[in-house]
């Protein structure tokens, strides 16, 4: 595994730029003020533009938060799972091209407090400061393409699970934040508030649009999620551990040092975090799955999915009774062919390493039968 390299001054990706101050003020507490010297720059640039964002906040408190508690949710979500790097994006760009479906974009995600009141002035700032692809494997980015709503939670409270990534020496704490239904009645109370007003104000936003929500993290939240939403539907996509761990050790060695605000963990110690991280995600999630109804859950395999994504756009449109229309299949199918020449990364690995991830995930090769 290569070093992870740091770059001090790259602070345009900070994700908490887009949180409030008091949310800023209560993170920086929890990790009791522990910011590496050299992120000084990364989290006063967070703190600039969370002071700049306040009376845009204001306002949207002021005008909006009636609106958004009297929302009424008349389809619940359709919720896309399965941990990450294992094709929940590719399924989420796919499946959102339907425009029956809303769903949580860059923008909603980066700037939770103000997109309905402030849309019009700040998604263009957005706009000129985000890269066009992502820095992990050049896929396409962009203010109005659909985006995990994770980020957006992160941003209005303290506790949510992306916090680890920009104070990764609190990583644990913020990994166990995944397992809403195991932590204490407060925690659950607050978390469930907040992505409620969050998941009302997106419905709001699409005038009352059924959304479709992409969240790694939901893989372990099966059982909360469907106490708020009964009428939930699940699409979990699952991929060879092998590849995830590739992957995701691809991935944390990119995104780390370009969201941290203390010292990147060794790559030793960021394995450790990746074998931890993918046992709690799944351990939670065979636990719960069997009390969710099957008609409520479809489960699809990456590898195959890759290969014939329509079929499986199929199979999800008649198990969760969706109309596929002409004009619907044709856009998927025009998307679909457009990614058909995305390289995929290639790699080795030694035998001590794939000894060690079967080690770390044999439960999960037997469940999914992958080949040890």
């Amino acid at each position: 595994m290569p070093e992870i390299k740091e770059n001090v001054f790259d602070i345009m990706y900070e994700p908490l730029a887009g949180s409030s101050l008091t949310n800023l003020l209560r993170l920086a507490s929890q990790n009791l003020f522990r910011i590496s010297p050299r992120y000084i720059p990364r989290f006063l640039y967070a703190m600039v533009l969370s002071t700049v964002l306040s009376p845009f906040r204001l306002k949207e408190h002021i005008k909006e938060s009636d609106n958004i508690q009297s929302a009424t949710i008349q389809n619940d979500p359709v919720f896309i799972i399965g941990h990450w790097r294992s094709g929940t994006t590719y399924l989420h760009n796919v499946l959102s091209l339907d425009q029956k479906f809303g769903y949580c974009t860059t923008f909603h995600a980066t700037l939770p407090h103000v997109f309905l009141q402030s849309e019009e002035l700040l998604k263009p700032l957005l706009s000129a400061s985000i890269p066009t692809k992502r820095p992990m494997d050049n896929a396409a980015m962009g203010p109005d393409l659909p985006q995990e709503e994770e980020y957006a939670i992160a941003n209005i409270i303290p506790d949510g699970y992306y916090n680890g990534w920009c104070f990764p020496y609190n990583m644990n704490r913020y990994m166990t934040h995944v397992l809403v239904n195991e932590l204490s009645d407060a925690f659950q109370k607050n978390w469930i508030k907040t992505y409620d007003f969050f998941v009302k104000k997106l419905t709001l936003y699409h005038h009352g649009k059924q959304l479709l929500l992409k969240n790694p993290a939901h893989t372990a939240r099966l059982l909360v999620l469907k106490q708020m939403y009964p009428n939930a539907k699940f699409i979990h996509i699952h991929r060879n551990p092998y590849e995830i761990y590739y992957s995701m050790e691809k991935f944390m060695r990119i995104v780390l040092p370009r969201y941290c605000l203390q010292r990147p963990p060794s790559t030793e110690k960021m394995k450790q975090q990746i074998f931890r991280m993918y046992a709690l995600l799944y351990q939670s999630y065979f636990k719960q799955k069997s009390q969710i109804p099957t008609k409520d859950l479809i489960e699809i395999p990456y590898e195959s999915f890759i290969k014939n994504p329509l079929d499986y756009v199929k199979n999800i449109y008649n198990q969760f009774d969706f109309s596929l229309n002409e004009e619907i299949r044709k856009n998927i199918q025009d998307y679909i062919d457009k990614q058909k020449n995305f390289k995929r990364s290639k790699y080795q690995m030694s035998k001590q390493l794939k000894q060690e991830i079967y080690n770390q995930w044999e439960f999960a090769f037997n469940i999914f039968q992958y080949s040890k």
